[in-house]
Parts: C-alpha cells; sequence; structure tokens
C-alpha cells in the first residue's frame, strides 16, 4: 500500500493507482524534486551523446544479414498482413508483422513507419496488438496507420509474444527481469539491446521495395515511447518520430518511487543527464510527445519540464519548430482521440 492506494503488481493497475497517488500529492502541494545530477554543470549534446552510448553499453555491433522470411500472408480490408521475421545478431530472429496498403507497390512506394508495442504487463502480446489482431482496439494504431497509406512494420520486443523464454523456465516479468540483470553483468543495458533491435527493424523497413527509404518514422504508446525517444539519437533514417504517455524523469521517478519499465533504466546516466536529454539528441528531425495529465507513470511536473528542455534544444539547434508536445488535461494513461489525431497530423505534415 502506498498513500493509502493499493498497489498492484501488474503494470496496468500499477499506473492507474500511481495516478491516484499523483493527484492526491498535487493537490496537498507536494513539492517537485528539482534532482541534479552528480556532474553539476548540464553536458554539451556531444558530450552527453557519448556518455549516454558508454551508459547504454557501447557501440553496437556490426549488422549481420537480415536473412529476412515472409512466413504467410493475409489481405485485410485496405492492407495486406505479412508475419516476417528477420536476424538481429546471430541466432536471434525477430518476428514482425508487415501491413501493406492496396495499391502500394515498388512503383509506387509509401512512407513506411514502424510501431513499437506497449507493456502494459501483457507480455502475451506484443506485435499483434498494434497490428490490429487482438488486445485493446486502442492500440491498433499499425492498423489505422495502414488504412492512411503507410507501410507499417509491428516488430516483437524481446520478451513478449514470440520472443518469451524459449525453454518456457520463466514466465512473463520473470523472464524480463532475468534478460535486464543478464545484461546488466555483461556490461550492457536492456534499452542498448532494444535499440539494437530497433535499428534492424528499421533496416527491415528500408529494405522493402514498397518503403520510401527517404520517409520512415516511428509511433510508440508507453513502453513504445520510451523506446521511441531511445532508438531516436541513434537512428538518423528515422525523420519522425512520435511518442505517447512515457516521459519519465529520473527526478519524478525517485520522487514517486515509481517501478517503471526495464528500458527507462541506464545504468550510470543520471550522473551525466536525465530523459529529456535523450529525447533532446534527435535534434534536428521531428518530434512528437503526447502525455496525459493525469498519468502516474510520467508524473506531470517534470514531464513538462522535460518538454520544455527539449523545446530549448530543439532551439537551439535551429530547429524548433520541429519539436511539439501535447499534454491532455484530465487525461491518464491512454492513447485519446485528441492524441491521436495530433499524432495523425504530425506524420501527416512531415512523412507523408
Amino acid at each position: 500500500m502506498l498513500g493509502g492506494v493499493v498497489m498492484s503488481t501488474d503494470r496496468r493497475g500499477f499506473l492507474a493507482a500511481s495516478a491516484m497517488i499523483a493527484g492526491g500529492a498535487a493537490a496537498q502541494g507536494t513539492e517537485v524534486s528539482q534532482e541534479a545530477t552528480d556532474a553539476g554543470e548540464p553536458l554539451a549534446p556531444a558530450a552527453f551523446r557519448t556518455r549516454l552510448l558508454e551508459c547504454l553499453g557501447g557501440e553496437w555491433p556490426d549488422p549481420c544479414p537480415l536473412e529476412p522470411r515472409v512466413l504467410k500472408e493475409e489481405q485485410q480490408d485496405g492492407y495486406r498482413l505479412l508475419w516476417v521475421d528477420y536476424a538481429v545478431e546471430p541466432g536471434d530472429r525477430v518476428p514482425a508483422i508487415l501491413l501493406i496498403p492496396d495499391g502500394v507497390s515498388a512503383s509506387s512506394p509509401a512512407p513506411g513507419i514502424t510501431v513499437w508495442h506497449q507493456h502494459a504487463g501483457q507480455w502475451h502480446l506484443g506485435k499483434t496488438e498494434p497490428a490490429g489482431l487482438a488486445g485493446d482496439p486502442m492500440h491498433h494504431t499499425g492498423a489505422a496507420l495502414a488504412k492512411l497509406g503507410y507501410v507499417v512494420l509491428c516488430p516483437d520486443a524481446l520478451c513478449f509474444e514470440e520472443r518469451q523464454d524459449p525453454e518456457g523456465r520463466l514466465q512473463g516479468g520473470n523472464y524480463e527481469r532475468f534478460e535486464f540483470l543478464r545484461y546488466l553483468v555483461a556490461g550492457r543495458s536492456m534499452a542498448w539491446k532494444n535499440i539494437l533491435d530497433m535499428r534492424r527493424a528499421v533496416d527491415y523497413l528500408a529494405s522493402r521495395e514498397e518503403v520510401n527509404p527517404e520517409r520512415m518514422g516511428c509511433y510508440g504508446h508507453s513502453m513504445g515511447s520510451t523506446h521511441t525517444w531511445l532508438v531516436g539519437p541513434w537512428e538518423p533514417r528515422l525523420k519522425v518520430l512520435v511518442g505517447n504517455c512515457c516521459l519519465p524523469t529520473y527526478g519524478a521517478i525517485h520522487r514517486t518511487k515509481l517501478l517503471h519499465c526495464f528500458p527507462n533504466f541506464v545504468p550510470g546516466l543520471h550522473q551525466f543527464g536525465d530523459t529529456p536529454d535523450m529525447a533532446a539528441l534527435i535534434a534536428p528531425r521531428v518530434l512528437h510527445l503526447n502525455l496525459g495529465e493525469n498519468d502516474g507513470g510520467s508524473p506531470i511536473a517534470e514531464a513538462r519540464a522535460g518538454c520544455e528542455q527539449i523545446a530549448q534544444a530543439y532551439a537551439a539547434a535551429g530547429v524548433a519548430d520541429r519539436f511539439t508536445w501535447f499534454i491532455e488535461q484530465d487525461t491518464g494513461h491512454v492513447l485519446s482521440e485528441a492524441m491521436w489525431e495530433k499524432t495523425q497530423q504530425v506524420f501527416a505534415r512531415f512523412l507523408s
């Protein structure tokens, strides 16, 4: 129990309870921590980028051959579904679903968007939710984008859907915890592995003849939003990036004792900077963030300050108009109609 609220071990329940706590704290005038990093003065972007790479786990390996396969195909209303997989490292293949709008072909290519799925404590779900085949219809965003004319790739993140423990010894969160710790003792983070896999997803999307490789972007909700600003600094082919409902700063995590997704935790980073510093490295490319005012997973005072910090970085880079954010009042950890409208507008303006 925390703050008089019974805390759930399920991530979705935890976020709902966290929202109640955050709201109560705001009502009582709880002071927001402006926790500084151990380094004192902020690092210049280039120096921070170097430190970030060190903390993540160092350089990524040279890419192995993709060796892509199409496993099956199915026609839907307005687009085709292709179940595919491709190699991200030797011995490690990622299952994904590719959505190709009707009328899109090698002779008539379209912009491509990768969709990073959410967490929600639902390890049995991954690619199939944004592809429109399972889960919450709110998050059938890949299918919705395909109907708008984009080629969409929905891959499984490590520990989700088809990427759970291949031996079946560890279930759900236990396997995710194992993988996080396994990378940690090897001197890397789970975020490092996630970024490697996402860069390979972009490799695959760019290799498709139906995709215009000069017009690619990504979208993610919740953990998928974290994945968006994690991969952004390292993947210049992503021209437009949209994250929905996830910008937890380390200051907010520490103030509220927030148990968050493992990819948010980059060992040693807070002495050099915070999560908004990561997102700011995406400049000069387009970045848009949606946030819910009552979202317990991204305490809004720190998230708002983080957005202002990112905006300052974009202004300093001379591209102030390429970072936008939207905070919806009386809204929690959801993809609301207004948030989805903002998402579509950003892609239509900069990617179509």
